[in-house]
């Protein structure tokens, strides 16, 4: 008798969770079932939700890994079976339906697991691309104004909505050259990718999300996820947080006329002319919120600086200026003394560094050295000011020496020539001391009435917004976009929705843990990853024993603490799962 093992692993906790969560149904209502298909494309796509979890793996290497895992068990689809161009028709499919399928599976996690969806964060980020991708080329986008009617009922005064695309009406995100950024490589092929996550005391929770063109920025990233949101969840009520590249006053607007309301951070330049002219006239009041290190500090006694921010609150009226409408809001003055030091400290830094390498300029021009003449040392000054913000406070000029004061030059040694010119720098301390005025000062806007929520309860729950930084990086680093090896770009897009499906399944594994602790439990419970969870079942296997009427599969015993996870997720064990999965052997 022939006995071998799969590598189950983290299968233990992600195919029944996918089965509770209902994805392969889901998938299913959602796209037609073709009578000569041998497996739904609802089965296939949620072993690829499965594999993403497990352990990223390319399309071409997903039979592999299925028939090591036992994953090919578990969804009864033989190795064979799963090649590239079954995947490939699958992930086809899911384009068509792609923001409905997203859409009822947020939903029914909501529903299920009792997610609020009141607040969501949101926030964009890139996906870099390498190669031509000849086919991908510019969409409309989800926004598209309606066209002159034949008949001239356009000429009418009353201004007709504009049509919101999405799945098949609306094609894929254009991968092409995007902005510049940092610590991307300049002429970078990208999309970006939108990401609301629901954040409470368990932590984040992706929702939703959307693909946007390379070249586009977050204010038409932020107009698309909203319109998406009033099409797909049309009774949804809720408060919109994001960051400053998605400010406008347009945006504010939109959610006003959904219903819904805004908190937003936005550029400092645009309020410091408001923040000079009510300075002296604000009323400061010191926030309740702190971050974990902060709070650490105080709780236990420590040499380090104690920080915290100040708020000041002033009613004020946005005006959009391509519609010219208004609209009442609060704007929240933020003072960081963390965000002071570390400003002034990157200001000098850069201050220091500049004012050195001009000093050894100075010097070489002096000297008489090689490549100092105007054009070289020009090069040389554009290198040291670089990105530096406080290049600005410096000036800077080859100044020509008159003969007389060349007359008085010392002698120069063998192989150096005269110089024709001094180096001249200045620095402006004036410029510097406006600057310091404004540093650790933000900025942030609520259209949250007062009476609503305080604004000390809407900056903490602003703060919340970095969790959306977390979830960015798990959507890059460990659940792995790539290696993505698919030329159509609707696949590409069709894998960038599956992989937020994924990332959802993800968070809410730890999310489900963590609200099922008791009160008293320790803290390291309570903050518990969901890498540590399916950690613990990393060695966990099945045993497979090859018999005349075909495979049976067995699972070994579960320690105590993979009981526990699983008891406290509400999941089955591996054997109970599999009670209801296999069929049982003849006697």
């Amino acid at each position: 008798m022939d006995v071998e093992g799969a590598a189950m692993g983290s299968l233990a906790v992600i195919a029944p969770l996918l089965e509770r969560i209902g994805v392969a149904g889901i998938i299913d209502r959602h796209l037609p079932v073709d009578p000569q298909a041998e497996f739904s494309h609802g089965r296939i796509l949620s072993l690829l939700i499965a594999a993403r979890l497990y352990s990223p793996v390319a399309l071409s290497n997903v039979s592999e890994w299925a028939a090591q895992s036992g994953a090919d068990i578990l969804w009864n689809i033989d190795k064979e079976k799963l090649n590239d161009d079954r995947l490939g028709r699958s992930l086809n499919a899911l384009f068509r339906e792609r923001h409905s399928i997203l859409t009822a599976v947020a939903l029914s996690i909501a529903q299920d697991f009792g997610i609020p969806l009141e607040y969501l964060h949101y926030d964009p980020t890139h996906i870099l691309f390498t190669g031509a991708y000849k086919q991908a080329v510019p969409r409309d986008g989800v926004v598209r104004k309606r066209l002159p009617s034949p008949d001239g009922a356009a000429l009418q005064k009353v201004e007709q909505p504009p049509v919101i695309r999405s799945d098949d009406g609306l094609e894929p995100a254009h991968i092409t050259h995007g902005r510049a950024m940092d610590g991307v490589p300049p002429g970078s092929r990208m999309v970006h990718v939108g990401l609301g996550v629901v954040v409470d005391e368990y932590g984040p929770l992706p929702i939703c999300g959307h693909t946007i063109d390379g070249n586009q920025n977050g204010r038409t990233a932020i107009h698309e996820q909203t319109e998406l949101l009033k099409k797909h969840y049309p009774t949804l009520k809720l408060t919109m947080i994001s960051d400053r590249g998605t400010y406008s006053a347009a945006h504010l607007l939109r959610l006003k006329d959904a219903g819904c309301e805004a908190i937003c951070s936005v550029p400092w330049d645009e309020y410091r002319e408001l923040f000079d002219a009510k300075r002296k006239s604000l009323t400061w009041k010191r926030a309740s919120f702190l971050s974990i290190e902060q709070e650490r500090r105080r709780a236990t006694p420590s040499d380090l600086p104690q920080e915290h921010y100040d708020l000041g609150v002033l009613k004020h009226t946005l005006t959009d200026a391509e519609s010219g409408r208004t609209i009442e809001c609060r704007v929240l003055f933020v003072k960081s003394t963390a965000d002071e030091k570390v400003v002034r400290q990157q200001r000098q830094k850069q201050i220091d560094r500049i004012t050195a390498e001009f000093t050894q300029i100075q010097r070489s021009v002096a000297a008489g050295r090689s490549h100092t003449d105007e054009m070289a040392v020009s090069k040389r000054v554009v290198r040291t000011f670089g990105n530096a913000g406080a290049a600005k406070y410096f000036t800077w000029q080859m100044r020509p020496l008159t003969k007389a004061e060349i007359k008085q030059l010392p002698p120069k040694g063998r192989g150096a020539r005269v110089p024709t010119h001094c180096f001249q720098f200045t620095f402006d301390s004036a410029l510097q001391a406006a600057d310091e005025q404004y540093d650790g000062y933000n900025a942030i806007v609520t259209t949250i009435p007062s009476q609503q929520s305080s604004a000390d309860a809407l900056f903490t729950r602003f703060k919340q917004q970095s969790y959306c930084e977390q979830v960015n990086s798990q959507f890059k680093g460990p659940l792995a976009v790539r290696p993505v090896f698919l030329h159509s770009p609707r696949r590409i897009e069709a894998l960038m929705f599956l992989m937020v499906i994924a990332l959802m399944v993800h968070y809410l594994i730890q999310r489900t843990y963590r609200a099922s602790q008791p009160e008293d439990a320790p803290l390291k419970e309570s903050r518990i990853t969901t890498r540590t969870l399916l950690g613990e079942f990393r060695n966990y296997t099945l045993l497979i024993q090859h018999q005349r009427h075909g495979r049976e599969v067995s699972p070994t015993r579960l320690t105590a603490r993979q009981r526990e996870i699983l008891q406290r997720l509400g999941l089955p064990t591996p054997a109970q799962y599999l009670h209801c999965l296999l069929p049982r052997p003849p006697e």
